[in-house]
């Protein structure tokens, strides 16, 4: 049996009207809350910012290439000192202390660089730099014998 009814219309999904809620859609709060300030402690130890992946890749890439340069650098060094008639031994040890002297200066300012909240602290960055500082020091101090 068939109706030649029209289909009637979906009226889809509807929330029940809620007699309580009010028209406003900000909260009122009290006036007792409202003129004080929000305090917002930090957590002991945690950092300021989180570094990301990606800028640790990034970083790690460009102190591998300053690495790089730096070997290369080593080389040169050592072949002037040679030059200027400085013993081989010397002209080695030389060498090397310039490029562990670069590598960590270079590794204290790629750390800061990364994030400086996190890394730039007293703790981290002064023991990279006077070991590193030393060392360049110790370098010209070895190549001049």
């Amino acid at each position: 049996m068939q109706t030649n009814q029209p289909p009637q219309p979906d009226p889809g999904f509807k929330l029940p009207e809620d007699d309580k809620a009010s028209k406003d859609p900000l909260p009122k709060t009290p006036d007792s809350n409202a003129n004080m300030p929000v305090e917002v402690t930090p957590v002991a130890g945690a950092p300021v910012t989180d570094t990301s992946s990606r800028d640790l890749a990034i970083g790690g890439a460009v102190f591998m290439v300053l690495l790089i340069i730096y070997f290369f650098v080593r080389n040169a060094y050592v072949h002037h000192l040679v030059v200027k008639r400085v013993a081989p031994s010397s002209a080695g040890s030389a060498g090397w202390l310039l490029f562990v002297g670069l590598s960590f200066v270079s590794a204290a300012a790629v750390l800061a660089i990364i994030n400086a909240s996190k890394f730039l602290t007293f703790a981290v960055t002064a023991p990279l730099v006077i070991v590193g500082l030393v060392a360049l020091v110790a370098a010209l101090f070895v190549g001049r014998r």
